[in-house]
């Protein structure tokens, strides 16, 4: 969103006049940068607004501050037509409308009468709302001011007291716009009962455009990012050694998803792959480029890895006692206390007295450790990196072998390995620091 000039000539412009502007729905996310300010850093963690409202502070300030820096986004925008008196009155009436709303919360939250945990969601609730509504309203007012037919939908729900459900408000928002005759520009964020952040948290654009699409029912889905879904990183193999996957299906971005690299939220793909609709990744800055196409059943014609990718931020904890093996239930204890402490795994692979599982670093807890040292004689914890062959037809004698020589030949050593029956995603266990080696390594093998 913060290119918004490329995502108007790119997207909204490329090659389209007259009518064919429009049947069209836009989700959009927030610039750049305001989530994290609203929320907290996705990357750092450093804390937002949230964070001061749930640690009892003062968070006026923030909000003031956020003010002064959508302001500064919008003076952006006046080259393309934004109408800069509007956009600040509807940014000031929001966050100021926002803080009545969290002013509520906090001194409910101070009153000590209610869960903490309730009024905290409603809040980041709240404030994850507004980036997205101004966002939304920035893009709709630059297409109006070129005198397209754009139609803003919020679905952020701001000062409507109605009980939707997510999918109520979709369609309750939807049901009189006709489509063929405007562009739609509609919230990331989507306000339900059921409460859009409990269970996707920072996915929620995504699962709010599955969502639509989902009741709407279009022939293709696109989402369009900043680069294209490649065989592997080019950030790390080299631009010149990958391209564009072209063609997979929604079993291998689960795979994706499962290490962090995301062409699609999990959860936001059931509703597409369930319903049919195809899914396609675009990069915004060479529109002319078909992307790659994402389809419930595609399998790739010829026996091939499609994507080669991974992650340096895992820990892998080995759970060890002489008394597992032949013993019936200790891998269902281990996943009993993963469960109580809310942690799920990426992989795991089993001996006779040992059990090695695979979490995300973030989700670590000393306290998971001590419990499982209650039951069992040795718990392990080291960093490592995973790095990961995935293809939805590349089930071929040797490829094993193949991979696991290319990484020797670099002095990698495997510290852990394996792949379910289906063989769509091959996985090694490396050391950190020999994470990037390894992706060129596979890249090259697999070349």
């Amino acid at each position: 969103m913060s290119a918004l000039q490329d995502v108007i000539n790119n997207i909204i412009l490329f090659e389209r006049t007259g009518d064919r502007l429009y049947n069209r729905i836009f989700v959009v996310s927030a610039f750049s940068g305001v989530t994290d300010i609203l929320l907290e850093n996705k990357k750092t963690g450093e804390p937002g607004v949230y964070h001061r409202i749930a640690m009892y502070q003062d968070f006026h300030e923030p909000l003031q501050s956020l003010i002064i820096r959508l302001k500064a986004i919008n003076k952006k925008y006046a080259g393309l037509g934004l109408d800069l008196t509007v956009a600040d009155e509807f940014i000031e009436k929001h966050v100021m409308q926002a803080q009545i709303y969290l002013e509520d919360l906090a001194n409910i939250l101070a009153s000590g009468y209610v869960s903490k945990e309730g009024i905290l969601q409603a809040a980041r609730e709240i404030l994850a709302s507004i980036g997205e509504s101004h966002s939304a309203f920035v893009f709709a007012n630059v297409l109006q001011n070129m005198n397209i037919n754009a139609t803003l939908v919020d679905l952020g729900g701001f000062g409507d007291h109605k009980a939707f459900t997510i999918d109520q408000r979709i369609k309750h928002d939807f049901k009189n716009i006709n489509f063929e005759h405007t562009i739609c520009i509609v919230t990331g964020y989507a306000k339900g009962t059921e409460g859009i952040m409990r269970e996707f948290d920072r996915g929620y654009s995504e699962v709010t455009f599955s969502k639509i699409a989902a009741f709407l029912k279009p022939h293709e889905a696109i989402i369009h990012k900043e680069y294209h879904l490649s065989t592997a990183d080019p950030a790390i193999v080299g631009a010149e050694n990958c391209t564009p996957v072209g063609y997979t299906n929604y079993d291998i971005t689960d795979q994706l998803a499962d290490v962090g690299m995301e062409a699609i939220h999990p959860k936001a793909s059931k509703p597409l792959e369930i319903n049919g609709i195809n899914l396609r990744i675009k990069n915004t800055f060479q529109p002319s480029h078909p992307g790659t196409l994402i389809t419930r059943d595609f399998i790739c014609e010829h026996k091939r890895v499609e994507v080669i990718t991974g992650t340096d931020k895992l820990l892998v904890i080995d759970v060890y006692d002489p008394l597992m093996v032949g013993n019936v239930g200790s891998d269902l204890k281990i996943m009993q206390i993963f469960y109580e402490h809310g942690i799920s795994y990426t992989f795991k692979a089993t001996s006779a007295n040992s059990i090695s599982i695979v979490i995300w670093e973030r989700d670590f807890l000393k306290k998971l450790v001590d419990d499982l040292e209650d039951d069992f004689e040795k718990i392990t914890v080291e960093k490592v990196a995973m790095v990961c062959l995935l293809g939805s037809n590349m089930d071929q004698p040797g490829l094993l072998a193949k991979s696991a020589l290319a990484l020797t030949g670099k002095g990698i050593n495997i510290k852990c390995g394996g792949f379910a029956l289906r063989k769509v995603n091959i996985q090694f266990l490396v050391a950190r620091e020999h994470f990037k080696i390894a992706i060129i390594a596979l890249n090259e093998a697999m070349g």
